[in-house]
């Protein structure tokens, strides 16, 4: 069905689109003008019947029945019939403008003034506010999502950890595949390279529905890294020690030439103290962070060199303040509290260049200490934005990705209500949007204008919403003091569509060009999420 034209649907009732001229002759005859008059006459009385029934069969083909409900108008056939015949066409939210997959009627500025607010005044946001509003068929503070194998923790959306015994009612396993109607998840901290189940695609196709593993690109990241766990922001302590570095390196069946790298190092005569029972020299019982104090640089050296997977190794030298050499993951400077702060061995005929550097560093306090700048002026906001999402445990992380989910899976049911998404006035559309901070579940609801649909439009509706509603960042609690910032204090740092995987939210994606208006454009009532830093 094309898209219709209220003015044209409107005059099909007037009578003299049926009558014939009134200078014709009136005669008898079934040839005469009175005849053919009298049989349109006949038509004509048919005509209220024959609209009503266009008009019920119209929207029941757009699957819109509920507009009789909203349609103050429809008050009875004889209004019905005068409201098609007299005057242009009005209706509710069957007859917005959209960009939804079904047809409708773009309606006048007058006309989405009578029907949208059921009285003048109503603006767009109003009315797309409450045409828009929509009732989950699972309300999950009440109806919790349903996990076993985790622990019960403080979250956004409502949700359950069963016991063993309870199992068999979860809606999702962790550590169990795919049964029945129960969603497997694979939760691991270990690196692929050695647990080949824990490759992302490997574990789906041995059915797991859900993969938590250190990856950033997983559904749901399990990291080593947390302001709960690690206090990152300790304050430096002087560098005492003689040794240049110190190595805790106790597992020596690493298939990564890392203690290969080590003794590269000492070959090029850079002093290194090894506590663990590789290559082991020194025999002091100290505790490892304590230790690690007094040197200018740790061993960071990881078992396996696979992308995302950094240990406690990297972030015990960053609580320490002694400069990370890092052997492990290629992607480390995503990890790196700001630039300039780390020192990375990419393959082991790297290994002059950094001890090169080590040494120069060795002699030069000056340059030496603009790597640990970052722990008087505070990290990167990549850094912060990478270790907030910690401040959510992942246990809870998992329940809002299932419970985003199960709403999505609804959402594209047959049954789920169509919503206008859009007001047009006009020339100019508003669009309604939804957004979340990262690691919340609630939508909030902003709205952008069609002549202003870039990200920075998006940025000040974002920051507006959440000031108005006086949001408290997610991380707040578990931020060092030093580095919260006001307490009302907003500043974005990435907005992306809801789904993303954190690789793609924190390091990959971004909107070029257009294409941010193409997005709202072809994803009504698009949602979002955004990370404050």
């Amino acid at each position: 069905m094309g898209l219709l034209n209220p003015n044209q649907r409107g005059s099909r009732g007037t009578q003299e689109d049926y009558h014939g001229s009134s200078n014709n002759n009136s005669t008898s005859s079934p040839s005469s003008p009175r005849s053919i008059h009298n049989s349109k006459k006949k038509w004509s009385n048919l005509l209220p019947l024959f609209l009503v029934l266009v008009f019920i069969s119209e929207i029941a083909f757009l699957g819109r029945l509920d507009i009789i409900k909203k349609a103050d108008f429809v008050n009875s056939w004889t209004e019905s019939f005068y409201q098609f015949t007299t005057s242009p066409l009005v209706s509710s939210t069957n007859f917005l403008e959209t960009s939804d997959e079904v047809p409708v009627v773009g309606i006048s500025d007058a006309s989405l003034e009578v029907v949208g607010s059921g009285g003048d005044g109503e603006t767009c946001e109003e009315w797309l506010e409450r045409e828009d509003h929509v009732v989950y068929s699972r309300d999950f503070q009440k109806d919790p999502v349903l996990v076993f194998g985790g622990e019960q923790r403080p979250c956004d959306v409502g949700c359950k950890f069963l016991p063993l015994h309870k199992r068999t009612q979860a809606e999702a396993a962790i550590g169990l595949r795919h049964i029945g109607e129960t969603s497997g998840v694979l939760r691991s901290m270990e690196s692929a390279i050695y647990y080949p189940d824990n490759d992302i695609a490997t574990a789906r196709r041995k059915g797991y529905d859900v993969v938590m593993t250190t990856s950033l690109s997983s559904d749901v990241p399990v990291g080593y890294f947390s302001w709960a766990e690690y206090d990152i922001m300790a304050p430096l302590q002087p560098k005492t020690e003689k040794a240049l570095a110190a190595a805790y390196i106790s597992n020596c069946g690493a298939i990564n030439s890392r203690l290969q790298a080590l003794e590269k190092l000492e070959k090029f005569n850079v002093k290194i103290d090894s506590y663990g029972a590789c290559h082991h020299n020194r025999d002091e019982n100290v505790d490892k962070l304590e230790a690690l104090k007094h040197y200018k640089f740790s061993l960071a050296f990881e078992n396996s060199n696979a992308e995302d997977y950094v240990t406690e190794k990297y972030f015990q030298s960053l609580v320490a303040g002694s400069v990370p050499v890092v052997y492990g993951a290629p992607n480390i400077q995503d990890f790196a509290p700001s630039p300039g702060s780390i020192l990375h061995i990419k393959e082991l005929n790297g290994v002059g260049s950094v001890a090169k550097t080590m040494k120069r560093l060795e002699e030069n306090n000056t340059a030496y200490n603009e790597f640990l700048r970052w722990k008087h002026d505070g990290p990167s906001d990549s850094f912060k934005a990478l270790v907030d999402m910690a401040a959510v445990h992942s246990d809870c992380r998992l329940c809002i990705f299932l419970a985003t989910k199960i709403h999505e899976k609804e959402e594209k049911s047959l049954g789920f209500p169509k919503r206008p998404c859009k007001c047009t006035r006009g020339s100019e559309s508003v669009h309604h949007l939804y957004i979340r901070e990262r690691g919340r579940f609630q939508m909030e609801s902003i709205f952008l204008r069609s002549g202003n649909l870039t990200m920075a439009a998006m940025e000040s509706a974002v920051l507006s919403k959440f000031k108005s509603i006086k949001h408290e960042t997610v991380w707040r609690k578990e931020r060092p003091e030093k580095i919260r910032g006001e307490k009302r204090e907003l500043k974005v740092y990435r907005i992306y569509p809801v789904g993303m995987t954190q690789r793609q939210a924190l390091y990959t994606f971004h909107f070029k060009g257009i294409s941010f208006r193409s997005h709202i454009e072809s994803n009504p009532c698009a949602k979002f999420e955004v990370i404050f830093v």
